[in-house]
């Protein structure tokens, strides 16, 4: 009895610090996203720079999603994510001291594709069976917590109130040449995620057996090929698939859209428009708890439609120029697009779980997802490079999410006409495994 109590202590423990980590890092995450938009628009960079900050974001979640599962499984995981936090620090110190920041976001990115399979794949080594979806629900709703705070911190870095004290904090005898409101930004958030590592450093090490990386990439290649084809060709795992990644990607780039829409429509600065993408954060959160107290697992394609609608919100955006009618515009974008995202993915893990496990289809969604992230990014940001407007470049943006969405609506109704015996089996097994 002494022994199975230690055990929940150190399960809760460990729980607890995992929670602590991923909050602090998602939380530099995002500020680190704000201050990056400040850095580029206030040296002079063209604004298709700016927009093609998300995609570069996803670029390693995509160009690496065969072998970041492999290696997370390969090593503890509290390293694992120890190392990626290091990662970002070394992104951000390429940031504040010359490169690029396109190339020094990626480098961030990097340590968040190697970062994500070890955040989720821990909880399953730690946590008993029973605790895993009180697990996730914890870790979904502190990351959305984080985004909201992590969007408004950086917001407020960059803004007139902390950025002048910021810079007024001087080493003697050492000039770092940070002379910027946006690079006083940087180097704070560089505290946040030595302080996520230094959490990382107290996550347990769990009884699990690592499993020892091959070092033929073919074959992990081959394999992440055949889950991913695998998931795209059932019948509902390609539907509630093709529905989150378009999701996803919508959100992923809503952060720019918002922040570019609020300066050409309202003329807000970087600080006054992160207020608003945090109400779109908020609409997200408000849809997700409600549609997992309405939504069955069995129903989740009836909500398809709402996908087709937040592209046609998207477009809406254009002709706002009233903040008092901006601000639940956007929360009712964002509820839409929680009350979608909540059952479908439900509905994938559901899937993905039964044709190839757990771990295994996280990585393919991770790969979707941000590779939409990457491919509406640059849409959004080629049509900003050629000289559109950020009004039309919204506008296209918001066409293509709902023709999109539209088309994955009918490939459910064509799938119910002409599999109707197959599709319904898995809806039955569905119903049966979501009481």
């Amino acid at each position: 009895m002494i022994a199975a109590r230690t055990a929940r202590d150190r399960m809760k423990k460990g729980f607890s610090t995992i929670m602590s980590a991923q909050f602090f890092s998602s939380l530099a995450d995002n500020a680190l996203f704000v201050a990056a938009v400040e850095l580029l628009r206030t040296g002079g960079a063209p604004e298709w720079q700016r927009a093609a900050l998300v995609p570069m974001f996803a670029l390693f979640y995509v160009v690496l999603a065969p072998f970041v599962g492999a290696f997370a499984d390969s090593v503890p995981k509290g390293r694992v994510m120890f190392v990626s936090n290091t990662i970002k620090v070394v992104g951000c110190l390429l940031m504040l001291f010359g490169t690029h920041p396109l190339m020094a976001y990626a480098i961030v990115g990097l340590g968040a594709a190697a970062y994500s399979p070890a955040k989720y794949g821990i909880l399953t080594e730690l946590l008993p069976p029973s605790q895993l979806v009180k697990a996730n629900g914890w870790i979904e709703g502190l990351t959305i917590g984080s985004i909201i705070l992590g969007v408004l911190l950086g917001g407020q870095l960059v803004g007139p109130k902390i950025a002048p004290f910021l810079m007024a904090i001087d080493l003697p005898l050492i000039d770092l040449g940070i002379d910027t409101a946006a690079e006083c930004a940087i180097a704070a958030i560089v505290f946040l995620y030595v302080l996520a590592a230094v959490f990382n450093l107290y996550i347990p090490r769990t009884d699990a057996p690592l499993q020892p990386m091959t070092g033929n990439l073919v074959v992990l290649v081959r394999d992440f090929t055949h889950c991913n084809a695998r998931l795209w060709q059932d019948k509902l795992g390609q539907i509630s698939l093709a529905t989150t990644t378009l999701f996803w990607g919508v959100a992923g780039n809503l952060r720019y859209i918002v922040l570019a829409w609020a300066a050409a429509a309202l003329g807000y600065s970087t600080t006054q428009a992160s207020s608003l993408v945090g109400v779109v954060a908020i609409g997200t959160a408000v849809g997700a708890v409600v549609a997992s107290m309405a939504m069955r697992l069995d129903r989740a394609t009836a909500v398809i439609p709402l996908g087709t609608a937040m592209g046609v919100l998207v477009i809406g955006m254009i002709g706002i120029r009233d903040v008092w009618i901006a601000a639940p515009f956007l929360m009712v974008l964002g509820a839409l697009g929680g009350f979608l995202v909540v059952p479908m993915n439900a509905l994938l893990q559901h899937r993905g779980h039964n044709l190839m496990g757990a771990g295994r289809s996280i990585a393919v969604q991770n790969f979707n997802e941000q590779a939409c992230i990457l491919a509406l990014g640059a849409l959004y940001a080629g049509t900003t490079k050629f000289g559109m407007s950020a009004f039309g470049a919204i506008a296209i943006f918001g066409i293509v999410v709902a023709g999109t969405m539209e088309a994955v609506r009918r490939w459910h109704q064509r799938n119910l006409v002409r599999h109707r015996a197959e599709v319904e089996h898995l809806l039955d097994i569905a119903r049966s495994d979501g009481h």
